[in-house]
């Protein structure tokens, strides 16, 4: 049992070398200590306090069981009976008390360092750059939020709690022992040092085991999460049987190491057994040898191996909680990863609220990239003005949708300047940044909640009129009235309920509402057929007006009304004008236009006024 347990732990040792640890047990126990716990630190001496009553009760026993037998049964005097019974009683109650508050003050310690650490991670999930976002698999941030966290907790507040009330119970007994005979000690203990490196051994495979489990669970996770969000294609292409293949060959290897683990930890137990059991039959040998030849009394015999037998289980018990530990280390190790590795938007210390004004844009000389080395905007510049419609055109990559993410902070430049009103945002807090603008995605997004709570996210406090308002100048309150619950609708989860052209609509309600000075489209209309997106604009048309507007179109047919049209490439503006100035220079915007639509210059015109229906 040993040799197999050991051979496996040789195997994840080297496989465990492929991906080594962020942070050893000893690291990951100070942090955990001086983020979590030492905020709790007087719940924490109190829980050591009674632990510390336990473990002195549990030493009190094998004192009494002598005296038992030396003054009942030896000398046969009565005080002691009528003593004994009350002392076993004055024991048992007040073990009983330490162990209770024991157990509720680990559980509230628990609690806390689980609560604390979601709270962590929800905020860098919330304030994290979006290409730290886009880089973590979603599954597996949520495996890490959900199942992590708790392996932690299990780890830090019951099994460390249980350390310590184990490791108090072994220094008192191991104390009462050695008061009461130290050569008879010394030879219980003998085996100790070879059980000690059998323990340390173990727990090397325990956490090679339990951070290949958690790999495996996180990407069991990502593989479910991938098949929901593409389940169409799967059927599309026949993949059914492909994708379980794959979900079962993950589950397989789960079950192995899971395996692997309670076998290790079921070994522990009788084997740290054995071995002290080794140094216990050699105890009571010598033991048995001192009374026959009149040193050691029934008494003194009886407390010592009453304080011998009471030792082992505390010692069992270690030895188990080694598995636990080593799995909370290895989450750890997962959990710290995400919370340190995640890039988040900071504000400066002296941040200020951006004043609201016009609404007028200025970008200059930005240079930014997601990667270091790979820039997708150049010494970029560009003007907004206040109160006008801008569009920004160009092929793929070109840098147009990084425009819209600097604008809002999702991040901020490596050089140059960002301004609203004249004011830099990099200066101004993010919220009052955010404030001031309203955003409508290419994919529309919304929440598993009703079209009332997704059309008022982020402006709460609205009247029902201004919502009703909002969802006719998006063109969505006659589909919404249709409802069996209106307004009240439940959308399902990312709008499934709803078809694509009426989650966009939505979700231009929820940017009309917000009545932002600034509103910033990225191909807002590519989910619409060319009706709705005919009533869309002509709504729009008289609703933007007094409103600064930056538009990302593929579509150039929707650009044609621009006051000013960009034209990026490679994270440059490389030329700017109206529609009919651009078509004029036969440049690139031209050359777009050619490619789009496959008509010549002259007939440009007609084209464009049978998309927008004129």
């Amino acid at each position: 049992m040993a040799s197999e347990t050991l051979a496996e732990s040789a195997d994840l040792e080297r496989e465990d070398s492929l991906h080594a640890d962020r942070f050893t047990t000893m690291e990951v126990a100070r942090r955990i200590t001086r983020e979590h716990l030492w905020p709790q630190r007087k719940i924490l001496y109190a829980c050591f306090g009674v632990m510390a009553v336990s473990a002195a009760t549990t030493g009190a026993m094998p004192f009494l069981l002598q005296k038992a037998v030396d003054e009942v049964f030896v000398k046969q005097q009565m005080s002691f009976v009528i003593i004994l019974p009350l002392a076993i009683i004055a024991i048992v109650v007040t073990k009983g008390i330490a162990e209770y508050y024991a157990t509720v003050w680990q559980a509230h310690i628990g609690n806390v360092l689980l609560a604390d650490l979601r709270v962590r991670m929800f905020e860098t999930l919330a304030r994290a750059d979006l290409g730290w976002l886009q880089r973590t698999h979603s599954a597996r941030f949520v495996s890490s939020f959900m199942n992590d966290v708790l392996s932690i907790r299990q780890a830090a507040s019951t099994s460390l709690v249980a350390l310590g009330q184990n490791l108090l119970k072994v220094v008192v007994l191991t104390g009462a022992m050695f008061y009461m005979d130290w050569r008879l000690s010394i030879l219980a203990l003998i085996a100790m040092p070879v059980a000690l490196r059998f323990m340390r051994k173990q727990r090397k495979s325990m956490h090679a085991s339990a951070k290949r489990m958690f790999q495996e669970t996180g990407d069991l996770g990502t593989l479910v999460s991938q098949t929901l969000t593409g389940i169409r294609v799967v059927k599309a292409y026949d993949r059914e049987e492909q994708e379980t293949q794959k979900a079962r060959a993950t589950i397989d290897r789960t079950f192995d190491y899971i395996m692997r683990g309670v076998r290790t930890r079921a070994a522990s137990g009788p084997t740290t057994e054995a071995l002290t059991g080794v140094g216990f039959a050699l105890a009571i040998f010598y033991a048995g040898y001192q009374g026959i030849q009149g040193t050691l009394t029934a008494g003194q015999f009886s407390g010592f191996a009453a304080a011998a037998m009471f030792v082992y289980p505390p010692m069992k018990s270690i030895a188990q909680l080694q598995t636990t530990l080593q799995e909370g280390v290895a989450a750890a190790n997962r959990v710290f990863g995400i919370l340190d590795e995640a890039r988040l938007v900071e504000e400066k210390p002296d941040a200020r609220d951006l004043t609201p004004g016009r609404g007028e844009i200025r970008f200059e000389n930005v240079d930014f990239g997601y990667k270091s080395g790979e820039p997708v905007l150049r010494e970029f510049s560009m003007v907004v003005p206040a109160g006008k419609r801008v569009a920004l055109v160009g092929p793929s990559g070109a840098g147009k949708s990084t425009v819209l993410n600097l604008l809002l902070r999702f991040y901020d430049p490596q050089s140059g300047r960002v301004l609203i009103d004249g004011q830099d945002i990099s200066d101004c807090t993010i919220t009052s940044v955010r404030k001031v603008s309203a955003l409508v995605t290419q994919e529309p997004v919304l929440f598993d909640d009703t079209v009332r709570a997704n059309i008022t996210y982020g402006s709460e406090g609205a009247s029902e009129a201004e919502i009703v308002a909002a969802a006719k100048a998006a063109v969505a309150h006659d589909f919404i009235m249709n409802f069996p619950e209106a307004y009240d609708t439940p959308v399902g989860e990312a709008g499934g309920r709803l078809s694509g052209g009426q989650r966009q609509r939505v979700a231009f309600a929820r940017a009309m509402l917000r009545n932002a000075p600034i509103l910033l489209l990225d191909e807002p209309t590519s989910a619409l057929d060319s009706q709705a997106e005919a009533q869309l604009q002509a709504a729009l048309d008289e609703l933007l007006k007094g409103r600064t507007v930056i538009m990302i179109a593929h579509r150039l047919s929707t650009v044609r009304k621009a006051d000013i049209i960009y034209v990026m490439d490679r994270g440059r503006v490389v030329e700017a004008g109206t529609h009919e100035e651009l078509l004029s220079r036969d440049g690139p915007y031209a050359r777009l236009h050619r490619t789009q639509y496959g008509a010549p210059d002259a007939d440009l015109d007609k084209v464009l006024a049978a998309d927008n229906g004129d």
